[in-house]
């Protein structure tokens, strides 16, 4: 075998993503988020352990459920034609197996919860199973992204609050405060996969995928930083009575800064630099974490 030749597990780590680790620090920053302020505070390592590794492995199973649909697109595409799966260094078997075991790693993870939070990871389940295919028919695939990418919040909310599957305590485990910061957070996701589509965008066009960045045209930039500003003004209304005191002020006033610096790298709709502003974003999902969590470390009460 040729020196070059990448190994099995290298083909494997690489469908997986696992060199990339801003892809999954973009899911776990609201889930987190989102547990720290239903448990009113610190939820304990259980919690903390499902959540953490539980987004990991289901980052992880995504990557592999979008390569295999994605396969003969990528092909076309400059940043994504080396992929495993769409090279062939990797079947789609082997790929749908990986991806599979991954997310039955996730349910066993779900399982040490409660019944309710197992029932909506089933609803997660499938919003990432549609999501790759969005980008065949909806304009703006990146809402439903959004949509997965934020369903670890009212899964937190699940797992603090919920117990035995009853109708009643599947929607009771999950109030609207919950939504309400799904729908804030959808709006974060259009902004950061925007810049990625962005990046992407000329590839796009030439194969017909259908994403926010071409949806939007020269609006792109203008529709980025508005979606910045609905998630941090969302964000700060939703969480202004919630007692977090001035970490939860200060926390935001950075993002904002952080979200002004990002306009500065996509204004010029360079490739390098819609790419780099993706990718920092997990340092702002971070930033507004930070602020929930010092805030009730300081404030144990939430007053």
């Amino acid at each position: 075998m040729n020196d070059n030749t990448p190994s099995q597990l290298s083909l494997y780590l690489d469908l997986i993503r696992w060199n990339r680790p801003a892809g999954w620090l973009l899911l776990l920053w609201p889930s987190l988020s989102a547990l720290w302020l239903a448990a009113k505070g610190f939820p304990g390592w259980h919690l903390l352990s499902v959540f953490v590794l539980g987004t990991i492995l289901m980052r992880s199973a995504g990557c592999c459920i979008n390569d295999v649909a994605d396969r003969e697109f990528d092909k076309h595409v400059e940043r994504t034609a080396h992929r495993p799966v769409t090279s062939g260094a990797l079947s789609v078997t082997q790929a749908l197996t990986a991806g599979a075991l991954l997310a039955l790693c996730a349910l066993a993870l779900v399982l040490t919860t409660n019944a309710v939070t197992v029932a909506w990871s089933f609803v997660a389940l499938a919003v990432t199973l549609i999501y790759p295919y969005a980008k065949r028919f909806v304009a703006m695939p990146q809402a439903v992204l959004g949509v997965a990418f934020s369903f670890g919040i009212p899964m937190a909310f699940a797992a603090v609050n919920g117990g035995p599957l009853t109708w009643q305590g599947w929607w009771a485990a999950v109030p609207p405060f919950a939504w309400a910061l799904l729908l804030v957070n959808l709006c974060w996701v259009l902004a950061y996969d925007t810049e990625y589509a962005m990046v992407d965008r000329e590839d796009d066009l030439r194969i017909g995928m259908k994403t926010s960045a071409i949806t939007l045209g020269r609006h792109d930039v203008l529709g980025v930083m508005l979606f910045y500003a609905v998630y941090l003004f969302g964000t700060l209304y939703l969480l202004h009575d919630q007692g977090l005191g001035w970490p939860q002020w200060f926390s935001m006033e950075l993002a904002g800064i952080q979200a002004l610096w990002h306009f500065g790298m996509i204004y010029r709709r360079e490739r390098n630099g819609c790419f780099r502003a993706f990718r920092m974003n997990h340092w702002l999902g971070a930033t507004v974490f930070a602020g929930i969590a010092l805030g009730y470390a300081l404030h144990p009460a939430g007053v």
